[in-house]
């Protein structure tokens, strides 16, 4: 059995592995939200929505992450910087706009699909930021949103293709 003494030394040992690892770990997603190519630049969003897709949606998918304190301490900093990665892989709305059209409607798609099955925000996301979990008519707002801007993208092809 281990005496007091060596348990203290390998909490302290542990402590500091893992408080040098929450240094050097780091989400790395420090771009911006809004640019060249973000999605306001392909879709008319009123300001409602586009506040209810900064608390819910832009950490995860864009360029910009807005961490907590918690979000840099090992693991959870290892699970956030695999979400954001995923994320932006599945969706990234700083970079929308170099989507092709096809890529465009689909994701909008998605998006309604995502949000009216609840599948996201993510339940972990939303535990840890509260302010992400949409209420009901900013959860509708969205999916009206992504299906009406599919519906702009389809006029804006149909027009380009006429002239």
């Amino acid at each position: 059995m281990m005496n007091k003494k060596t348990l203290t030394y390998i909490a302290i040992a542990l402590l500091g592995v893992v408080g040098i690892a929450s240094f050097l770990d780091d989400i790395n997603n420090k771009g911006t939200w809004y640019g060249a190519k973000d999605y306001t630049h392909v879709i008319q969003t009123d300001s409602s929505v586009q506040k209810s897709i900064e608390t819910a949606c832009l950490d995860c998918h864009s360029n910009y992450t807005n961490p907590v304190w918690y979000d840099n301490l090992v693991p959870v900093s290892f699970l956030i910087k695999h979400h954001v990665e995923e994320g932006k892989h599945e969706l990234n709305f700083s970079e929308f706009a170099s989507y092709s059209l096809k890529k465009q409607k689909h994701k909008l798609h998605e998006i309604a699909e995502q949000l009216e099955a609840a599948e996201m925000p993510m339940e972990s996301y939303v535990f840890m930021h509260p302010a992400a979990d949409l209420n009901p008519s900013q959860r509708q707002a969205i999916i009206d949103w992504s299906k009406n801007a599919i519906q702009q993208l389809e006029q804006k092809d149909a027009q380009k293709n006429q002239n």
